[in-house]
């Protein structure tokens, strides 16, 4: 059998999580590994209370690991867990041992899968120096066996011994240099957005936020009929999007912002910061919750975490329940006030149920957004209906 480079293991630990829970991380491990073109052939999960310090898994576990990915010849092996440097350096030599000639396996953490997706979707130079910083940045203090990725850009031979330990060095000498560069160019594109959003101070700004793969794109696209990429894949879009969109008679800036995830690498937080400014500078949040997941409050809470960390978690938001069609074929029976009660109470004031794709009660979320942004430019501008013109652009739905 030869090697395959698009063939993987997922790799977990269970000792805190129920088997559905587990079940449910590694099915999102298995959509980002798709998402970079990788099968997933087998998982292995172990349950242990703490991660091993020196390999991640038992030394048993780590036995079984390596005879299945020699045996079928794996090209990857991913963690869903963040690897330590050591533990990665000892899993490189347990996982791809010296006498070991005929095939490489690469070996993936949570995060350093997360930054190539990220890397390989980012489209404007802006996303393209935020996601190469973070990923030198994630890089440097792992380059004990990185630079067997680093050899992809390169096409390096695989060395390994003293020539491979020079390589190593010469890999962290143009690390850091290219570290210094990108923030160099990323200052000077940050100022120029920074320009840009100053000049939009005077108009309402209303930003799409959530998960990743819960139909913020296909909203965009609905509600600004802009052509913005909307793709059953995780991080279909990276880049922030930002459109003009006039109700009735008032005008305001709609923007799609990469979907958040758990464990986003924290680099990848730091690098985005400027681009997140677009939800930390809102007016009004639009929080896209796919309602049929089956942990679509697990997914609410990384996304409120993730909203506290960038500091705009106390920006006015209007949580969308997103694909109330298929949340009906699931749960039939289901009391959709029940459910609206049940947000409230968790500090929701604003609940509604939309369905992007089947175009359910998209008048009803225009009319909202509407009176939101409404609100807020007759405080910019409040002599703008002076006398007392309303405008309803579209009739509400009742859902």
């Amino acid at each position: 059998m030869k090697e395959s480079s698009n063939t993987a293991v997922l790799v977990a630990l269970s000792s805190t999580r129920t088997q559905e829970e587990t079940d449910e991380h590694l099915d999102e491990l298995a959509f980002l590994a798709e998402t970079m073109g990788i099968k997933t052939e087998e998982r292995f999960v172990q349950n242990l209370p703490h991660p091993d310090p020196r390999t991640f898994l038992g030394k048993g576990k780590i036995g079984e690991l390596k005879a299945y990915v020699h045996s079928n010849k794996i090209g990857n092996v991913i963690f869903d867990d963040d690897l330590t440097p050591s533990q990665l350096r000892n899993l490189e030599k347990e996982l791809n041992p010296k006498e070991q000639e005929d095939f490489k396996t690469r070996i993936y953490d949570r995060s350093l899968l997360i930054l190539d997706i990220f890397l390989w979707r980012a489209q404007t130079a802006q996303a393209r120096t935020q996601v190469e910083l973070a990923r030198n940045q994630y890089l440097l203090p792992r380059l004990t066996r990185m630079w067997t990725h680093l050899e992809r850009q390169r096409g390096g031979t695989g060395t390994r011994g003293g020539a491979g330990e020079k390589e190593i060095e010469t890999d962290r000498r143009n690390i850091r240099f290219q570290i210094t560069k990108l923030k160099e160019q990323l200052e000077k594109i940050e100022k120029q957005r920074a320009t840009q959003r100053k000049a939009r101070s005077n108009v309402v700004r209303v930003a799409l936020v959530g998960y990743t793969n819960v139909g913020k794109s296909t909203l965009m696209n609905l509600l600004s009929g802009s052509g913005v990429l909307a793709e059953n894949k995780l991080f279909a879009t990276v880049d922030s999007t930002v459109r003009k969109i006039v109700f009735g008679n008032i005008p305001f800036l709609l923007s799609d912002t990469v979907g958040f995830i758990r464990k986003l690498p924290h680099h990848l937080i730091e690098s985005f910061k400027s681009t997140l400014d677009e939800v930390r500078e809102a007016d009004l949040l639009l929080h896209v919750v796919d309602l049929a997941h089956p942990f679509h409050d697990n997914q609410i809470e990384v996304v409120m975490k993730t909203l506290e960390e960038i500091g705009a978690a106390n920006i006015p938001t209007v949580l969308v329940l997103n694909k109330i069609d298929l949340f009906r074929e699931k749960h039939p029976d289901v009391n959709l006030e029940e459910t609206r009660g049940f947000y409230r109470q968790h500090g929701f004031a604003e609940v509604i149920f939309v369905s992007a794709l089947a175009n359910e009660n998209i008048n009803g979320l225009k009319q909202l957004i509407f009176e939101k942004v409404k609100e807020k430019h007759l405080q910019i501008y409040p002599n703008f209906m002076k006398d007392g013109y309303e405008f309803s652009p579209w009739p509400t739905e009742t859902t």
